[in-house]
């Protein structure tokens, strides 16, 4: 596989990773304290720092209905 492949195979995962990120901490920071499961600090550390997972764990576990 030359680098050319590899860039165009990474790409859209990229973008959607950042996508993610940045629609997550959109979301955090318009929702407030009141509206989130645990402290804001918190999340945003989990969307920031764990990448793909981080914010698919904040869209299923860390908001409040």
């Amino acid at each position: 596989m030359d680098q050319t492949t590899v860039v165009m195979l990474a790409a859209p995962l990229f973008l959607i990773q950042v996508a993610l990120i940045v629609i997550a901490l959109k979301d955090l920071f318009s929702r407030g304290q009141e509206n989130i499961k645990g402290p804001f600090w918190v999340w945003f550390a989990v969307i920031v720092f764990l990448n793909l997972l981080g914010p698919l764990l904040y869209f299923v576990i860390g908001r409040k209905a």
